[in-house]
């Protein structure tokens, strides 16, 4: 959107006919993520009118973050347009906003971007907006040691972590100590942490080594540091203790049992279970750890009584909708149900039963049986030929592992000329040494910081009503075509690159 594009605060109301004004059943979905894209795509043959309302423009394939982070992927490989995925289904639609406000009452989604507010009413409604990072209290960690959770956190880290080495080289050239620049610290042992620091390490100790002259990359520390006593405590004791093993394989020093209890711009500081305190330089720090499902959660509990867990997930009937309210569904990251794992495949298989049900009360069909999730196997790749997999009982480490998470996540991918590029790139990275996303910039590092001092973020940037200026316009209008004329003139007249006393 262009800043000077005047935005009006009225509130509007949306809806392909909206609820009470036409003969279709209006499903509205929360979220482009997996639950929120993949529960609209299952809607595409349904008699219904489908609105999908999401804070970005894109559908996020989240465990392939890391591989923005560290300049594997661009970001268009993972994150394509959610307009252009859902082009060809006629019914359905696409709302930018963030939406703030769930009424269970009145039926209404209320949502936000840059200062304009838009209401949506439904008859049947998909709550699919994930989750975030945690912090576990301490939100002013993130100014330091961001997440990653979105585009924005992938970017922000990708400059953090190449301008280190940058910053590095310059520092040591200037003779000054640079042990705290070649410190990477990544908190969490989980499968986004892991993945993280293995990368980190293979940029270190592989890609960048011939790439500088002041500084030795291969010396670089990268550091895991989870308040857990072992790594990836989902794969069980014999996959976390292998992961393990191959992490300090590549140079990653692994600290577990301590928690992080301070950040700030140069380092953090770790207490341990003994009760003593250790303090680590290292100005660049990666948060991995924990998540806090979406605050719509903590609104539809209030409305409905559901309860809450420590994470924010809220409670659902076994068929996925809200105690007295069974025209609303709630999928994905969001829900405490019987245990479920925040991974994708949960977000997907209920957002198509979500859809099914909905269909089948269009239609008029009996309800289905209780929501079951079938659980397809957890994957985390640590570093080139280097995974491990948990299929039923079955337990896959090294390049058979690693094959695996490559072809699964290369199906998953949205899109041909994604899959096929994101191959080439992993080609270029893993079977050679080039990383083909290393541009970074000081906006990716520092813009979102700028944006959170402001009092209302980007809808302080643009302009409201009564701001435009229609005589200030037509001088810069004048002003604008004098100087096309002007340009026109010496053109024809063969004036450029001749001194006056040369022309005739």
């Amino acid at each position: 959107m262009a800043a000077t594009a005047p935005l009006d605060d009225e509130t509007r109301t949306t809806g392909q006919g909206g609820r009470g004004q036409g003969d279709r059943h209006q499903v509205v979905v929360i979220g482009s993520g997996f639950g929120g894209l993949f529960g609209t795509k299952a809607l595409r043959r349904a008699d219904v009118d489908v609105t999908m309302i999401a804070k970005t423009t894109h559908h996020l394939f989240q465990p392939l973050l890391y591989q923005v982070a560290t300049g594997i992927l661009s970001e268009g490989e993972i994150a394509p347009p959610t307009r252009e995925i859902l082009a060809g289904q006629k019914n359905a639609k696409v709302l930018l906003g963030e939406v703030t406000e769930i009424d269970l009452e009145a039926q209404t989604v209320r949502s936000h971007v840059l200062g304009r507010e838009t209401v949506t009413p439904y008859d049947s409604l998909i709550v699919a907006a994930g989750a975030g990072q945690s912090y576990f209290g301490n939100d002013q960690f993130a100014e330091f040691a961001p997440g990653m959770k979105s585009i924005d956190d992938a970017l922000e880290l990708r400059g953090r972590i190449f301008g280190a080495f940058e910053l590095a080289e310059l520092g040591a050239s200037r003779g000054e100590d640079v042990d705290h620049l070649l410190t990477f610290v990544v908190v969490g042992a989980g499968p986004t942490g892991v993945e993280m620091a293995g990368q980190i390490a293979e940029l270190a100790h592989r890609t960048l080594r011939r790439d500088f002259r002041a500084i030795n990359t291969r010396q670089a520390r990268v550091v895991l540091v989870d308040a857990a006593p072992q790594v990836l405590p989902p794969f069980g004791q014999k996959l976390g203790g292998r992961a393990q093993k191959e992490l300090e394989g590549l140079g990653v020093e692994v600290v577990l049992g301590a928690m992080v209890t301070d950040v700030d711009e140069r380092g953090l500081s770790m207490k341990f279970k003994d009760g003593r305190v250790e303090r680590m330089e290292a100005v660049t720090k990666i948060w991995a750890a924990g998540v806090q499902a979406s605050p719509l959660g903590k609104q539809l509990a209030e409305q409905t009584g559901a309860p809450l867990d420590r994470a924010g997930r809220i409670g659902v009937n076994p068929d996925l909708t809200l105690p007295g309210h069974p025209e609303v569904f709630v999928v994905g990251d969001m829900i405490a149900l019987d245990n479920l794992p925040g991974v994708a495949q949960v977000a997907i298989q209920g957002a198509k039963y979500a859809a099914k049900e909905i269909e089948g009360r269009v239609q008029g069909a009996a309800p289905q049986k209780p929501f079951k999730y079938f659980d397809k196997g957890s994957m985390a790749i640590i570093s080139r030929f280097r995974a491990v997999a948990m299929v039923g009982k079955l337990r896959l480490t090294g390049v058979l592992a690693w094959l695996m998470w490559l072809a699964v996540h290369l199906v998953y991918i949205t899109g041909f000329k994604n899959r096929l590029t994101a191959v080439l790139h992993w080609a270029v990275s893993f079977l050679g040494r080039g990383r083909s996303e290393r541009t970074t910039t000081e906006q990716q590092i520092f813009a979102r910081s700028a944006l959170q001092r402001l009092e209302r973020g980007a809808t302080d940037l643009v302009s409201q009503p009564g701001d435009y200026d229609a005589q200030r316009e037509q001088a810069r209008r004048d002003e604008l075509e004098a100087q096309a004329a002007e340009e026109v003139r010496l053109t024809d007249a063969g004036e450029r690159g001749t001194r006056p006393s040369e022309r005739v």
